[in-house]
């Protein structure tokens, strides 16, 4: 019985942690303790964490983008055919500009296509 109800807790709370995703606040706020940190950061897991958010909030949002591609629908943003790049200082300035009321529920993703839309904006 024990094993039932463990079993269906774990079944229950797993969807909802794995879909979680990291809201700028937050992404803020380690950023933040990183870079206080100076060199020692490099060796920080929230470097890596705050890493694979922006990996993966880029990846989801290339994804959109090539289906929206295909799909001849309107995209957030146009990036030129060479690949574009941002780099950690654009992406906190970015981040930062956002008002603080958004940055608690706006996820990472959500400001990642904003930053992309006013750099490479369809024209």
């Amino acid at each position: 019985m024990k094993f039932k109800l463990l079993t269906a807790a774990v079944l229950t709370v797993a969807p909802l942690t794995a879909g979680h995703a990291m809201n700028i606040d937050t992404f803020l706020q380690k950023a933040a303790a990183l870079e206080k940190k100076g060199m020692t950061a490099l060796f920080s897991p929230d470097l890596k964490l705050l890493k694979r958010e922006i990996e993966g909030a880029a990846s989801q949002l290339r994804a959109e983008r090539n289906t929206a591609v295909k799909a001849g629908a309107k995209t957030a943003y146009c990036p030129p055919s060479a690949k574009g790049s941002l780099d950690s200082k654009e992406v906190l300035t970015h981040f930062r500009a956002i008002p603080p009321a958004q940055q608690a529920r706006m996820p990472v993703k959500d400001g990642l296509r904003s930053l992309l839309a006013r750099k490479y904006p369809c024209r």
